[in-house]
Formats: C-alpha cells, sequence, structure tokens
C-alpha cells in the first residue's frame, strides 16, 4: 500500500476560463482525492481557494504539475500539512503558575528559591520533590539511525525527538525534552548525558547506531542512580512480545515448543532475541545478511557472540530462506524484501510473520496474508500494528513514579505482558492481537505491571501509595 500525504493547494481561479470541476477533475485525473474546499476569497471574475487532497507520495507532484498547468489556473502555494504541524517545532514549556506580583517572584526565584536550593543540598533525595526532576525524562540521539533513514544527524533528527516528547506528556503526561548530540564519539556521549543527568529522573535513547548503542546503555546503566532505557531495542522487543503472546493463544502453541526466526541483528533484533530468550524460547536462530548465527564462528560484534552461544541449539546454517523451513514464528527487524512468499510458504503450519522494517516491511502484507496465519507489521494502515508507543510512556510512568534506579528484564517483560492483557482472552483474534496505542488503558497496566515488578525484584526506591 502507498504512503500517503495530504497537501492544500491554493488556487486562483479565473472564472470566465475554468470551473471548479476542470480543477476536480484534473486532481482526480492525477491521482489525488479531493477531501475538503475552502473558499478563501470570492470575486465576480476570479475566486481563491484552499483545496485539500489526498495523495500517495508518489504522485505529489503529478497533483500539483496538473493543476499548475491547467489554463485560467493561477498555482499560489501548496502547503503540505505534515510539514505545517512542525513548522516552529511542536512542542514549548510553560510555568505551572503565573508570576503576577514581586511575592510571586521572590517565592519562584530569589530570595525565597535560596531555601529550597538548601534543603536539596543538604537531602540530595529532595529533588525528587521539589524539582522537575520527579517528572522528567530526556530523550537523547546523536541522529546516527533515525527511523529507516539512517545517519542524518542531530538537526534532522530532532522532529521524531519532539514528536516522542509530544507522546510522552499526552499519553502518560510524562515531561520529555528532545536534546540532540551533536558528536559521534561514544566515549563523550556517555559523558555528557552523565553530566546533565541531575535534572532527570530517567534517560530515554534514541536512534543511536548498533553497535555503539550497547556500550552507551550498558555504561551509563552501571555509571547512574537513574533508569536508562534505550528505546530501539528494549520497546521494539517488549511490544513484540506482546503481539507474540497473544498470537500463540490463536494458534495453541506454547512459548517453549515453538522454533523462531529472527532476521536483523542490530540493536532490536539482539534486545527481542534477549527477550525471548527470557520468555522460555528455546529454539531461536538470529540471521543477518550472511547468514544464520552461529557458535562455530566468531564475530566481530561482541553481542553476536553472545547470542551465538545462546541460540540456533541445531546449528543450522545458510541464509534466511534456508533457515526458515518449518519454523513457526518469523520475525523481521531488517529492511524490505528480507522474505518471500515460498519462504512462509514453507514454513511450519499457522506461520505467524512479523514483518516490522518500516515504512516498507520485510515483505508485503498483501503477498503475505494468503499465507500466514497471523501477520503483523509497523505500520498504521494494517491490522495489528507493533509499535513501541505501546510501550514507552507507561514504562516511564512507572519508573518515575516508584523511582527506579534501573529498568531490569524482569520489568520488560512484565511490560509486555502487561500491554498482552489489554486485549483480552475472548478478544483476541487474527486481526486483533496488540492493543490500539490510543487505548487509553494501556499506559495504567504498563504503569502498574513496572511498579510492582520493581518493587518485587528491589530497584524501587519509592512505594506509591496504591501499592503499599
Amino acid at each position: 500500500m502507498a504512503m500517503q500525504t495530504s497537501i492544500i493547494l491554493r488556487i486562483d481561479m479565473d472564472k470566465a476560463v475554468v470551473s471548479f470541476g476542470d480543477v476536480a477533475s484534473v486532481i482526480s485525473g492525477a491521482g489525488g482525492d479531493i477531501i475538503a474546499i475552502d473558499v478563501i476569497r470570492a470575486g465576480q471574475e476570479s475566486t481563491t481557494r484552499d483545496i485539500t487532497v489526498d495523495v500517495a507520495e508518489a504522485q505529489y507532484e503529478q497533483v500539483v504539475t496538473a493543476v499548475e498547468m491547467l489554463q485560467g489556473i493561477k498555482l499560489i502555494h501548496v502547503s503540505d500539512r505534515t510539514f505545517l504541524m512542525h513548522l516552529g517545532g511542536k512542542i514549548e514549556i510553560q510555568g505551572k503558575m503565573p508570576i503576577k506580583n514581586r511575592d510571586d517572584l521572590s517565592r519562584v526565584y530569589t530570595p525565597g528559591v535560596a531555601r529550597v536550593c538548601m534543603a536539596i543540598h543538604e537531602q540530595p533525595q529532595k529533588a525528587y520533590s521539589l524539582t522537575i526532576k520527579r517528572n522528567s525524562v530526556a530523550i537523547i540521539t546523536d541522529g546516527t539511525a533515525v527511523l529507516g533513514l539512517g545517519d542524518i544527524g542531530p538537526h534532522a533528527a530532532m522532529p521524531v525527538m519532539e514528536g516522542k516528547a509530544m507522546l510522552f506528556k499526552q499519553l502518560a503526561d510524562v515531561d520529555a525534552y528532545p536534546i540532540c548530540l551533536d558528536t559521534k564519539d561514544t566515549n563523550e556521549i556517555i559523558q555528557i548525558i552523565k553530566a546533565i543527568s541531575p535534572g532527570f529522573g530517567g534517560i530515554n535513547l534514541e536512534d543511536i547506531s548498533s553497535p555503539r548503542c550497547f556500550q552507551i546503555e550498558e555504561q551509563l546503566t552501571r555509571e547512574l542512580n537513574i533508569p536508562v532505557f534505550h528505546d530501539d531495542q528494549h520497546g521494539t522487543a517488549v511490544v513484540i512480545m506482546a503481539g507474540l503472546i497473544n498470537a500463540l493463544k490463536i494458534v495453541s502453541k506454547p512459548m517453549d515448543q515453538i522454533r523462531i526466526v529472527v532476521a536483523g541483528i542490530g540493536a532490536a533484533g539482539v534486545s527481542c532475541c534477549k527477550m525471548l530468550l527470557a520468555a522460555g524460547v528455546k529454539d531461536l536462530v538470529a540471521v543477518d545478511r550472511e547468514g544464520a548465527i552461529r557458535s562455530d564462528r566468531t564475530y566481530d560484534n561482541p553481542m553476536w557472540n553472545w547470542l551465538a552461544d545462546r541460540t540456533n541449539p541445531q546449528g543450522l546454517s545458510g541464509k534466511l530462506s534456508e533457515v526458515i523451513k518449518g519454523a513457526d514464528v518469523f520475525i523481521g527487524v531488517s529492511g524490505p524484501g528480507v522474505l518471500k512468499a515460498e519462504d512462509i510458504i514453507s514454513m511450519a503450519a499457522d506461520p505467524i510473520v512479523f514483518a516490522m522494517a518500516n515504512p516498507e516491511p520485510e515483505i508485503n502484507p498483501e503477498d503475505a496474508e494468503p499465507y500466514t496465519r497471523i501477520l503483523a507489521t509497523g505500520r498504521s494502515d494494517y491490522p495489528n500494528q507493533i509499535n513501541n508507543v505501546l510501550c514507552f510512556p507507561g514504562l516511564f510512568r512507572g519508573v518515575l513514579d516508584c523511582q527506579a534506579s534501573v529498568i531490569n528484564e524482569d520489568m520488560k517483560l512484565a511490560a509486555a505482558k502487561a500491554i498482552a492483557a489489554v486485549v483480552l482472552d475472548d478478544e483476541v483474534n487474527e486481526h486483533y492481537i496488540i492493543p490500539s496505542i490510543f487505548n487509553d488503558k494501556v499506559v495504567d497496566h504498563v504503569r502498574h505491571a513496572i511498579i510492582e515488578t520493581a518493587i518485587r525484584t528491589g530497584v524501587a526506591r519509592r512505594v506509591p501509595p496504591e501499592f503499599r
């Protein structure tokens, strides 16, 4: 399915030369679908209108050119509604109370603020109650692995980080701050994050390339006393696991008796494999471009060596099309075109396919559907969207509320089970294995699971009242 966009064409129309019907006809002929018309100015000889058009991205230029070439039409400008939503950025900071007089000023700033500063100096833990730390998360990237775009740099990464900050606030009332670092030096990134950490209750690493992301997260987890979470790794793994839990209910296959093939062994793939192993999967094969990861080989990437020692118990070798034969589940976190219809046909009965590459999955969903029992993708225009937004808002809401020091594997698995549980057993079906990102139960379910598990595993420094 082609990616759609929406554009607004502002046109000046000479009524003696052309009718609106002519305009509508050429837009339709070029592949556009008019969804709104607004009259900006109406005169006797001409009229100015804004025409909102839904169009496939590949036909964007065709629609614009067709209107521009129409006699009697002056195309004043074209606005892309997506770009309009980003003008001036998408987030802002504002105070919780107005400063209306000198007395207010003396309390929020000098001299009154000095007493608060000294209270925190004497008891640093009070920063959680007297500053924004208790509800603040830093979203940090170096712009080296943004979406499917790759290394586009910190400036170009900012719109993604802003969008994530919006989701944090709207879904979980977490104040998140986008921070894009103009360095790719691993040690420098670690030191910068450590230096700015006092103002935050958690660190969300985002869009940092593999394998550097592993070292950054591991070292920060060791050296900071606030939770560090690389969402590309763990958020993806948590939501995939949630979907798999429900998918296996449909096909009546236990987790410890299935064979899973994971294609794409970057940050998300490694974390996904770790979570699958933690959940009890015994037969897991990880596949990269060169073929299956095997214990009889040594790899430059230390995480691959870790996987080689713990996966592929049958010692399978070869490319994806060879090792996928007889597999129950395919999980793709790689790129488009990796999986073929004949690969799915070679899988075990009732194949489960999670084709997660975005925006173009490992296989076109229309090509896969005839051969799969359950199909999931990362896209919103198909059923069963596996999206990190189901995980990170509730997860950080939970760790902030219990002031967790780390996010451990038990907490991630608990989050996956909580997301899966939002879909009740009598609701689960082939097209509904995962809740919508707008389901208002998700954040509360994940928050509760995170706090409960943090308390049980001894990493919570505060017990919220409802858990006492």
